[in-house]
């Protein structure tokens, strides 16, 4: 069968002869997948070397080494082979190897200069996983200071072409050649039929299998977000199909070699088939005979939350690549149909691309991954897109707790030792902690379990998972038994020992030790935030849990996975903190609390803090709280404005800003801390006496003279207020006045107060900075008015010349 990708070809062939690498954009049903690994085994330049073929996924390499084996004439583990974590076809022969991303990853860090390979092909690199992003950098880099032989092919459906041609350029600096194959073999047509918002999407997908099967010829391959939707979908087809002749196949990473070769498999002749999938056949797979694809539109991609470090599965909708690589599902072998479950018109609402891995994901793996390479940051590695600094500073902080990494961010012997366990470093680290208590498979299994969804049923308790997983006798429960005693002897086998499952859990995960709080199945975790486990789970009634899986939520998360924990086991994990506190009688106490997080584990009164730690507790408290801590009051707060007014015109006097403050604080308020309990004990009085400790000796007299805090008038004096709006301002009743022929100031005459005049009830009047103006200006208005609401008070024409008073008139005057 001849496919775009033979067109080609031979340009393909010679650009990789003569350059160290190169680009290949062919879109879905092109044949790269298989066609150009197969082409390359007989170029001079590779020699007797091996081929690498990289996948994203375990079921895709499988399926493409099995492909190729066939196009042979072969079987797998001949020619071609294959290699994922549960599995490897490789033989003596084996010429071509499809392996995941992540076993790529492990055997370049293994062997920098990859001994006997000859090229590396990174195939669907427009997924931009994690492993693809950081094993095309380090195969880069490899290429740069070892191996100048060695060939990098970037082969991809959708992708920014240019920016990996300019990431991969040649020695010259020009970018890496571009080889461009021919689109699809056969044409699509695309139907939008919609979905309401409020029906659930397995019934619309079952809606419209059931439609595709009744209009439309062939198989169907219907795209769901996991696994849970695909179980609903296909148990309402099973009760509402009538036809005998079709089959209802799921496809998914999880299930068996046999359960997914039935669904990659054409249908037997005379039947038809409806697979129903993740996003695991997107790419890299042709399943024979399907000619109707039913795109749900939705896709489960995890999200890192270093906040939390929790990694949670979100439910998104498609990228508009994402969307036309299903699409092409539908015409590989013949012309199809796309029924699409959304309008048109939000097709062009979709993001061009998902976001790269690199961006969301929990960068722990990669920040060992970088140290085992002996890079302190990621500076020169060919990357597309930089971690974020964030991420990655709380994935080495999460590898220094584990003690993986020292302070400088080195790997340490620790650090090393999770390195050979393939992997993540928290459940490696778990793997290694029960090898060191003497129950290397106990951990083995538990990793398992926590890697593998699905292994040992769907039950909350570890114990009881763990129980399920050795009783299954499937395939992949086989298969996954075997891979984790290989961790346990990797780890170091110990044996005889007993070690808790919970206190595993907790050494991988302390931040989510979880202890009971207020209803039943309420806990508080160590992270500070909330969780639940349903009442009717026997966990609920654990006063402790050490959580191993949680669900997402907005305010707290649902327990999915946990195990009992004694919290004695955790004693080495606490941390111990001695607060000062008071008691409701007012007696300041010393409290010892140890805690494990935000749990407290218990706590105590040690002792009363003798005056030392006192004074230290109130110091620590204002350096942590700023002058905010402090309550000033009338007297204080006056003289802190009257100290303001004068510091912004003449820049000797102190700062009494709260920055300026807190910055003297050693000289005006230590001092005031030698005899009060706490700070709201520091008097009105000693906080003014402590701010004028900060004016010299020799300018206290110069304070009282230039911003004096009363205005002395004919019948008394009155407060100035020094922070008022507009300047210093004085609020007096205008009879008090009487007889004042000269506006008061302050600053020896410079500044005029500002005057508030009251009526006899205190209500405002007028504000002037011009008092004898106001007397023989607007006075005679005010008069008139003032005289007919406050009849009993004095209101003289010439109020200049008048007596101040602030009593009424005699009756009958």
């Amino acid at each position: 069968m001849t496919l775009p990708i033979h067109a080609i070809i031979d340009s393909l062939k010679a650009a990789i002869a003569g350059n160290p690498a190169v680009v290949l954009a062919a879109p879905p049903g092109a044949g790269k997948t298989t066609v150009v690994p197969l082409a390359l085994l007989d170029q001079p330049w590779l020699g007797n070397q091996k081929v690498l073929v990289l996948e994203p996924r375990r079921l895709a390499a499988r399926a493409a080494a099995e492909r190729m084996a066939h196009m042979l004439g072969e079987t797998a583990g001949d020619t071609v082979g294959y290699r994922t974590r549960l599995q490897s076809r490789i033989g003596p022969r084996t010429r071509i190897e499809v392996v995941t991303e992540g076993v790529f990853t492990r055997m370049i860090l293994e062997d920098p200069g990859l001994d006997g390979i000859g090229a590396v092909l990174f195939d669907e690199f427009h997924e931009r996983s994690l492993d693809a992003d950081l094993g095309l950098a380090l195969a880069r880099e490899s290429q740069s200071l070892l191996r100048e032989d060695l060939r990098l092919i970037v082969m991809s459906a959708t992708l920014d072409i240019a920016g990996v041609s300019h990431l991969l350029a040649r020695p010259d600096g020009s970018p890496a050649p571009v080889i461009e194959a021919e689109g699809r073999i056969f044409p699509v047509e695309t139907l939008y039929v919609g979905r309401n918002p409020v029906e659930r999407l397995e019934d619309a997908m079952t809606r419209a299998c059931l439609t595709a099967l009744a209009d439309q010829p062939g198989s169907i391959l219907a795209f769901l977000p996991g696994q849970a939707e695909i179980h609903r979908t296909a148990q309402r087809l099973k009760e509402r199909l009538r036809d005998p002749m079709v089959d209802v196949a799921p496809l998914f990473g999880a299930l068996d070699k046999a359960e997914q070769d039935r669904a990659l498999h054409p249908a037997s002749p005379g039947r038809r088939k409806i697979v129903l999938a993740t996003s695991v056949a997107e790419t890299s797979l042709t399943i024979e005979g399907v000619r109707v694809v039913i795109d749900g539109g939705l896709s489960r991609v995890p999200r890192f939350e270093p906040s939390s470090g929790l990694t949670r599965l979100a439910t998104v909708r498609v990228s508009r690549s994402s969307a036309e690589q299903r699409r092409g599902r539908a015409g590989r072998t013949e012309p199809g149909v796309c029924y699409r479950l959304w309008d048109e018109e939000t097709t062009r609402g979709l993001v061009p691309h998902q976001r790269p891995e690199i961006l969301e994901a929990d960068l722990t793996a990669f920040a060992l991954d970088l140290a085992r390479w002996g890079a302190r940051s990621t500076d020169g590695l060919a990357l597309l897109d930089p971690p974020p600094a964030g991420a990655l500073k709380e994935a080495r902080a999460v590898l220094t707790r584990l003690e993986a990494l020292d302070a400088r961010g080195g790997l340490t012997t620790h650090g090393r030792r999770l390195t050979k366990i393939p992997l993540p470093p928290r459940l490696a680290h778990l793997v290694a902690f029960a090898s060191d208590g003497g129950d290397a498979t106990l951990g083995g299994r538990i990793a398992a379990v926590l890697s593998e969804p699905g292994l040992g049923g769907n039950e909350t308790d570890l114990r009881d998972r763990l129980g399920g997983f050795d009783r299954d006798r499937s395939p992949r429960a086989v298969d996954v038994r075997k891979l984790a005693d290989r961790w346990a002897r990797t780890a170091g086998a110990g044996k005889g020992g007993t070690v808790d499952p919970g206190l595993l859990i907790a050494q991988a995960f302390p931040e989510r030790v979880a202890k009971a709080r207020g209803k039943p199945g309420e806990v508080l975790l160590a992270s500070g935030r909330g969780a639940f486990i349903d009442p009717s789970d026997g966990l609920s009634a654990e006063p402790w849990l050490a959580v191993a899986d949680l669900g997402g939520g907005d305010a707290r998360d649902r327990i999915r996975l946990a195990a009992p924990v004694d919290p004695l086991a955790l004693a080495e994990r606490l941390t111990v903190e001695e607060r000062l506190s008071r008691e409701p009688s007012g007696r300041m106490v010393m409290r010892r609390i140890r805690r494990l997080g935000a749990i407290v584990f218990d706590e105590r009164i040690t002792a009363t803090p003798d005056r030392a730690v006192l004074t230290t507790a109130l110091r620590a408290e204002v350096d942590a709280l700023g002058i905010d801590a402090v309550r000033w009051g009338e007297r204080s707060a006056g003289l802190r404005a009257r100290l303001a007014f004068l510091r912004e015109r003449d820049a000797f006097w102190p700062d009494v800003s709260d920055s300026g403050l807190f910055e003297s604080r050693e000289l005006w308020l230590w001092p005031l801390l030698g005899e009060v309990q706490s700070l709201d004990d520091i008097s009105d009085a000693a906080l003014e006496q402590g701010l004028r400790a900060l004016v010299d000796w020799d300018r206290q007299r110069a304070l009282d003279e230039l911003a004096p805090a009363r205005l002395v008038t004919p019948l008394g004096s009155s407060a100035i207020d020094y922070a008022a709006e507009g300047g210093p301002r004085v609020d007096i009743r205008v009879q008090e006045l009487f007889g004042v022929r000269v506006h008061p100031t302050v600053m020896n005459g410079r500044v005029p107060l500002t005057l508030a005049l009251l009526s006899p009830a205190r209500r405002p009047i007028q504000m002037t900075k011009d008092l004898p103006g106001f007397w023989s200006g607007s006075w005679k208005e005010v008069r008139s008015e003032m005289r007919g609401r406050y009849p009993r008070h004095p209101w003289p024409e010439s109020p200049a010349e008048a007596e101040a008073t602030n009593r009424v008139k005699p009756r009958g005057t």
